[in-house]
């Protein structure tokens, strides 16, 4: 481990829409020079086995956690949970009725595609989708990818992936009141990722964030590409208001995004507390 540990709370797999295994999620981690990963895939756990024991193998600490899509008006807002209870009736019966939405929702933004000429099927989709992970948008992309109409992720999105294009639809996720409330019933420790994020519009309101705080929420994800200088020194102001966490990640998804391992990283002392404030039924796994 480094002098400093480097802590990247915030990575994807293919278990949603990365590009790594979690086995190769873990390896790159390490090649990265990465302590300490956290692994959160969307609106599931399904990667957690599989990196747990390559982060034994491969002597890294592993923070399982989840992220949790959100809808408040009308915008998607993303919350991370840290550390919470795989067998947590409530929380995990919420994230499997928002992933039978997800599916039901791509198969009709699909055929609005194709109805519109774009050379796309579902079959094609689904065949990007790994066994068990979250359906999502960026698996679309991957298809359009796999057959040639596009060469990246990016493009898809510009063009029609986006919450304003004519093709998207809308899925089931709870309030993100209600999120942080669930994970905090399932002893986790609930983080606001990436609040501010340029990508998406003005979506989060320092009201919301109050809230939020209020229902349990742990911290801000104020260290990340979609921030610029203005967006964290935001997330700082607030997070000193309200006496909110900080922290930093990469987002990474693998070859789907431009983001980097431990571009953006958490400070050890923040870790800590996040650990401190978990439950013993899903410890950080250390080797």
């Amino acid at each position: 481990m480094s002098a400093v540990p480097v802590i990247d709370l915030h990575t994807h797999s293919t278990a949603s829409d990365g590009t790594d295994t979690p086995t190769e999620l873990v390896i790159a981690a390490r090649e990265a020079s990465i302590d300490v990963l956290g692994i959160t895939d969307h609106d599931t756990v399904a990667g957690w086995a599989e990196a747990e024991a390559a982060a034994r193998d491969h002597g890294l600490a592993l923070v399982r956690g989840i992220e949790i899509s959100t809808t408040w008006h009308h915008g998607s807002i993303h919350l991370l949970g840290y550390l919470t209870d795989p067998h947590d009736v409530d929380l995990m019966g919420e994230l499997a009725k928002a992933r039978e939405s997800r599916a039901k929702r791509l198969e009709r933004m699909v055929a609005l595609m194709a109805d519109d000429g774009i050379p796309i099927t579902y079959d094609e989709v689904l065949d990007q989708v790994a066994p068990g992970a979250t359906p999502g948008r960026p698996h679309i992309a991957d298809a359009l990818i796999a057959n040639g109409t596009i060469r990246h992720r990016d493009e898809a999105f510009r063009e029609w992936l986006t919450n304003e294009s004519p093709y998207y639809v809308k899925h089931y996720s709870p309030h993100p009141v209600r999120a942080c409330e669930l994970v905090r019933g399932a002893g986790g420790v609930p983080v606001l990722a990436h609040p501010f994020t340029r990508t998406r519009g003005e979506t989060v309101t320092d009201a919301l964030v109050e809230e939020m705080y209020a229902a349990g929420l742990a911290g801000l994800e104020a260290f990340h590409r979609d921030h610029g200088p203005s967006e964290v020194e935001r997330a700082l102001a607030l997070a000193r208001r309200l006496g909110l966490l900080v922290t930093g990640a990469s987002d990474y998804h693998g070859v789907g995004k431009h983001n980097r391992l431990a571009e953006y990283t958490t400070a050890p002392e923040v870790f800590a507390s996040i650990e401190s404030q978990a439950s013993a039924a899903t410890p950080v796994v250390r080797r």
